[in-house]
């Protein structure tokens, strides 16, 4: 690239200032003074309303059995779902159908077809949905990831509907098309995909609970699923910006930056008054969602400049999952109707916050109680202590499969830094429980103080606010939070559905385990109080390593975990090895989550997933530096020389020492980039020799994680030190101080 070149990238981003500065809020496509919320909710969801008013009566209950109560479906019942279905959607505009899954690429697929089939004898459109194309479709499922599962050559591959999730109408520009969930498994029948495991483990978990809460003395549960509320942080930076910046394009982070002046320090964004352009795309994104039936809740600033927060309602986690990955859908979509692109990498911003998504998980029982839900006297409530136990005692023997399941090249950014949970799992109960737990391991029944205890604020006009029987822990990666556990280690852009999977597995475990001990005290003659006691004592006596209520961040934290023997599996290629152990294999064979071959596979997709993400980063890095950065230092060096020169020309003799200096260290720094680049490119090539394409995925990784990640990132501190030091008017990106502040 030449001095030309130069300019015209530095020109790029002053015209994208320019295009930021023009932006105007955009209105939504419903206006709420007109339109109430509730006739929007649902309206592009074939849900339970519309099934019972299209439905025959004995089809809908039918439905509703398989729904409800895990009732297989007569397959002969599908036409009539299926005319169903057609005609409600095209009514609403449909010409399309598709069946929505979740393959292992961590995205969503779909194959769109037409509803029209063929013309009649005179002539006329046949529309057409079987119950055939309802229950199966038969997708090529050669170009998905399979992680060595099938060869690339078998190309067959099927999807099956999934009745527990609605089907829905997704809008775009010139129409309408049905989507409907389904499952996605290989011709031989393995899983495929990231739904069918979570199917298989919410069944696992919810048959165990249902047993151990019938042992304890609850006959009428005949079922238990799980909740699931999904937290989503995200940032928002103008497009202009956006279009600016290569490595945001294809990585989905910024590679390069130097650290804006002003970054989080002043704790001003968190909660603020949100800016007119971002409330419209908050409101905008809110309407489609309210029409798919995703019960966002909550927005708001996050901590970082430019991040962001929604939250929904708890659903059961299969539509949870679902509507968390039509969520991040809807907010790409929208965000560039208003100009703006939404990023969920968890660190697209050195220096700042980077972005999670709080796992909010729960069990609930068929009659709609919350099984974590301790009560006023939770060291009476024998079924909630039984399970919290089983839960604790899962997460401190699987606790690094926990680990594993988050693990990703950008989880690694975030997971340890004072913003999020560190690698080591540990689980934080609040002061009222953790007295709770540590009377009943020492065979004590006080009952704790601080129930009931009032907020007083001094001011006689406001009233006595009652407070919460303990404080919130935003640095533990696995916290009690009132009813529930929040799972806050999860990455922004990560699918919920295998940290799920495998949260509901190794509960499963606990709570199978719990019932086998129970049971073994009834055979011994002990009473059912006396037997749940004493197995909870013992358990929780046996698990209690893994309780913390402190602060995560701290190095005397750390110290601690590693004398009580907690895993701290910093980095993905430390912690996905943990999935192809032999008892983790056992695992999920045994409660029919997931067989051996389908569980490596996962392991072989994710080292894999890592490796191409590290080496698409590291190729973007050098090219970047070599054809963008490189030449505006080196022209900015061109011009502090000739200024010399010519004023030394100009006025004869002159002492310019401190100028010199500053060409110096230009020539220096940008000499010392060359060679970085130079450095990282060997890397890279070396990544993709003969060596490593032969061996395994997890050599592969390691080489990435230890050699080419550091050559990226000495890359990186040569040209954001050389970001602080160019002429601002030659610098091509856009800068983090732009990014992060105007939108």
């Amino acid at each position: 690239m030449g001095r030309s070149s130069a300019k015209s990238s530095a020109s790029a981003r002053s015209r994208a200032m320019e295009a930021v500065q023009g932006r105007q809020p955009v209105h939504s496509t419903i206006d709420f003074n007109t339109t109430h919320m509730q006739d929007v909710f649902g309206s592009s969801v074939f849900n339970r309303a519309a099934m019972k008013s299209l439905l025959p009566r004995n089809v809908f209950k039918a439905l509703m059995r398989c729904l409800d109560q895990g009732e297989q479906l007569d397959p002969s019942m599908a036409d009539v779902v299926a005319n169903a279905m057609k005609d409600w959607a095209v009514s609403k505009g449909a010409t399309h159908f598709t069946h929505w899954f979740h393959p292992m690429t961590g995205n969503t697929a779909e194959k769109h077809d037409a509803f029209l089939v063929s013309a009649d004898d005179n002539g006329a459109a046949v529309v057409e949905f079987s119950g055939k194309f309802l229950i199966q479709g038969e997708p090529d499922a050669s170009s998905f990831p399979s992680g060595g599962i099938r060869s690339t050559f078998e190309a067959r591959g099927y999807t099956g509907w999934d009745p527990t999730s609605p089907a829905f109408l997704m809008e775009s520009t010139n129409g309408k098309t049905l989507c409907i969930p389904t499952v996605f498994c290989s011709y031989s029948g393995h899983a495929l995909d990231k739904k069918t495991p979570l199917l298989r483990s919410i069944e696992a978990v919810g048959k165990q609970a249902t047993h151990l809460i019938n042992l304890l003395g609850n006959k009428s549960v005949k079922r238990v699923g799980c909740t699931v509320g999904p937290e989503q942080e995200y940032f928002l930076i103008d497009e202009s910006f956006y279009m600016a910046r290569p490595d945001i394009i294809n990585s989905g982070r910024a590679l390069f930056g130097a650290k804006p002046p002003k970054g989080q320090e002043m704790e001003d964004h968190y909660w603020g008054s949100i800016k007119e352009r971002v409330l419209a795309f908050m409101m905008d994104s809110e309407v489609e969602l309210y029409k798919l039936g995703v019960p966002v809740k909550t927005r708001h600033n996050e901590v970082a400049p430019a991040q962001f927060e929604v939250a929904p309602i708890f659903e059961y986690s299969n539509v949870a999952v679902d509507h968390n990955m039509l969520l991040m859908e809807v907010f790409r979509k929208t965000a560039q109707k208003h100009g703006l692109r939404c990023l969920f990498h968890e660190k697209p911003f050195s220096g700042v916050n980077g972005s999670g998504k709080h796992n909010n998980w729960s069990m609930a029982d068929d009659q709609g109680n919350n099984l974590l839900e301790p009560g006023n006297t939770p060291q009476d409530n024998k079924q909630f202590l039984v399970v919290l136990t089983a839960v604790i005692r899962a997460i401190n023997k699987y606790g690094h499969l926990l680990r594993a399941s988050i693990a990703s090249a950008g989880n690694d950014h975030r997971l340890g830094a004072n913003e999020a949970p560190p690698a080591i799992m540990s689980v934080y109960l609040g002061d009222k429980l953790t007295q709770v737990v540590e009377a009943l391991i020492a065979g004590k029944k006080e009952i704790p103080g601080g129930s009931g205890v009032k907020l007083q604020f001094g001011v006689s006009t406001l009233p006595d606010l009652p407070r919460d029987d303990s404080d919130r822990n935003r640095t533990s990666p696995f916290a009690f939070t009132g009813n529930k556990f929040e799972f806050r280690a999860v990455g922004s852009s990560q699918s919920i559905a295998w940290p799920n999977t495998v949260l509901n597995t190794i509960v499963a475990e606990s709570l199978d385990y719990m019932s086998t001990e129970i049971e073994a005290e009834l055979k011994a003659g002990a009473d059912i109080n006396v037997a749940a006691e004493k197995v909870t004592r013992r358990v929780l006596s046996e698990n209690s390593r893994i309780l913390f209520n402190g602060d995560n961040y701290s190095q005397e934290w750390h110290d601690e975990a590693a004398k009580r023997g907690i895993p701290n599996l910093r980095h993905t290629v430390e912690a996905l090895p943990v999935m192809v152990e032999k008892d983790v294999k056992e695992l999920f064979q045994k409660y029919r989550v997931l067989e051996q071959d389908e569980l490596v596979s996962r392991y072989n997709i994710m080292l894999e997933n890592y490796c191409k993400t590290v080496n698409i980063e590291s190729l973007v890095t050098a090219n970047m530096a070599k054809t963008i950065i490189l030449p505006a230092a080196l022209e900015y060096l061109h011009r502090v020389a000739q200024t010399i020169a010519t004023t030394k020309a100009a006025v004869g003799a002159v002492t310019m020492v401190e100028q010199e200096k500053l060409v110096k260290e230009l020539a220096e720094k940008t000499g010392n980039l060359q060679v970085a680049i130079d450095k990282l490119e060997t890397l890279s090539r070396e990544g993709h020799g003969d060596e490593h394409e032969e061996s395994d995925h997890l050599v592969r990784a390691k080489f990435y994680q230890s050699k080419i990640i550091p050559a990226m990132n000495h890359v990186r501190a040569i040209a954001d030190d050389l970001e602080t030091i160019v002429d601002d008017a030659l610098w091509p990106l856009p800068k983090f101080r732009e990014m992060l502040y105007i939108y």
